[in-house]
């Protein structure tokens, strides 16, 4: 009975792991993970790992950070933009998403035996923040001159752009992440 306990566990790991990266896939084969904002399109193609790992842990979030990262490099290769030579590096498309998943769990768990909304709350804010940091921090520390170049700027001023970027997309992102994550593993948790 215990090992069919453990593989209908793997099962929905998998189908979870799945669901939640086609997610990914669709929000930004369609566009619809973008949100338009007065100065910037802020994402939500990061949610679904936040919810993976919030849900299942962070092995499962890590496996969709991976996918959502391996498409972003396949959506720069097929689509390329200005800054699509940063992209295409998976220390900047697919490391920070895979730390999402890692971050939203650990951050998570210090505070769920406190206040379950609050810790889901935490870890979607900080998830999302790590998206945030992470891409456009690694962008900024392999690629300052070509980002500078691609988006003709000063080179000495890559650091106030990037950190100007981050604050226009990172606080609605992780605003836009409590909003959804909170009430949808809290749904799913009642029906678990």
């Amino acid at each position: 009975m215990e090992q069919y306990g453990q593989q209908r566990s793997k099962v929905r790991k998998m189908a979870i792991v799945g669901m939640l990266s086609a997610i990914c896939v669709v929000l930004g084969l369609t566009g619809y993970g973008f949100i338009p904002l007065p100065m910037a399109k802020a994402t939500i193609m990061h949610i679904p790992v936040i919810i993976g790992a919030l849900l299942e842990g962070p092995l499962v979030g890590l496996l969709i950070g991976l996918i959502f990262g391996l498409f972003s490099i396949f959506q720069n290769m097929a689509a390329p933009n200005i800054l699509s030579f940063a992209f295409i590096n998976p220390l900047v498309s697919v490391l920070p998403r895979m730390l999402i998943a890692l971050t939203a769990y650990y951050s998570y768990k210090l505070f769920a035996a406190r206040h379950e909304p609050l810790a889901i709350g935490i870890g979607a804010a900080l998830g999302s923040l790590t998206n945030t940091i992470g891409v456009l921090g690694m962008i900024y520390l392999l690629y300052a001159a070509d980002f500078a170049v691609a988006r003709g700027i000063n080179p000495d001023t890559v650091f106030q752009v990037i950190s100007g970027i981050a604050m226009m997309n990172g606080i609605p992102e992780a605003a836009i992440s409590v909003a959804i994550t909170v009430p949808v593993v809290l749904a799913i948790r009642k029906i678990q």
